[in-house]
């Protein structure tokens, strides 16, 4: 701005020799005058002050000039931080987008890995639960049939002995075929003692030929009660040994036969059980 103001001082040639005329006095004026003595007429102050009044119209031109120009540089310079400044802020805005849209998908990627690995977890954990619930559900389940079965087997055993009973009772003819049975298994001579209830002896003592047919012709058949019968069964003596024929024996030999057999096949479940797992 500074150049601008310094070119509007600037006299064109033209004035420069109009002032050189002012500066220069005419020959005649100094003949009027009197050895020159005077000063410039009226119309050269005229031409002097016409000359600074354009040289003076001529700066403020170049000086209002200059202003706009330095004007519209500093509206360019500030367009132009502005579109810097808006351009920065979209390159911060892409990268900051970027950065977030990076971050959330590696977040999300994260995440899901970490819910991957939180279900696959529970699954285990699920799996392991339920596996050891089965474990106890079978291991609860053996027990309870080995605590059962001895109870069934009672249970059994005792309608066991009513049916028979009651059976024997509806056909007494089964009563004599037991006995006669149960001395056919001893066929031994010398005396066989026949042990029967009290209130089966008259029935047993009628069917007595009968039973005689089941003993060695050298053997003596007595036919004797015996309080500790208490059933439609017997007991065979004879100097050889005895013959528990008791129905209630029986049912206990049977009894205690189931019990046993219940026994090892709990056994075998566990070491069964335990092979597996």
């Amino acid at each position: 701005m500074s150049n601008l103001i310094k070119s509007s001082f600037v006299v064109s040639l033209d004035d420069l020799r109009r002032l050189e005329l002012i500066r220069k006095p005419h020959p005649a004026a100094r003949t009027q005058d009197g050895a020159g003595a005077g000063g410039p007429d009226a119309e050269t102050a005229s031409l002097k002050e016409q000359i600074l009044r354009d040289a003076e119209a001529e700066a403020e031109e170049r000086v209002r000039e200059a202003a706009e120009q330095a004007e519209r540089m500093k509206r360019d310079a500030e367009e132009e931080i502005e579109r810097w400044w808006r351009e920065r802020r979209e390159q911060d805005l892409e990268i900051t987008e970027a950065a977030r849209k990076a971050g959330y998908e590696q977040g999300y990627a994260e995440g899901r890995a970490e819910a991957g690995e939180a279900v696959r977890r529970e699954w285990t954990d699920r799996l392991a639960e339920a596996k050891a619930l089965l474990e106890d559900a079978y291991r609860m389940k053996e027990q309870i049939i080995q605590e059962a079965e001895p109870f069934l087997i009672e249970l059994s055993v005792a309608i066991a002995g009513k049916i028979v009973d009651r059976e024997l009772e509806q056909r007494p003819e089964w009563v004599i075929d037991l006995i006669r049975k149960s001395l056919a298994r001893r066929r031994e001579q010398g005396v066989i003692t026949l042990c029967v209830a009290p209130d089966q002896l008259a029935f047993v003592l009628a069917a007595r030929d009968e039973l005689e047919l089941a003993v060695d012709s050298q053997a003596e058949l007595q036919i004797v009660p015996d309080p500790t019968v208490t059933d439609r069964g017997c007991v065979i003596r004879t100097s050889f040994g005895s013959i528990d024929a008791r129905i209630d024996t029986q049912l206990e030999e049977i009894k205690q036969a189931l019990l046993q057999a219940a026994a090892e096949v709990g056994e075998r479940r566990l070491a069964d059980d335990g092979a597996s797992a």
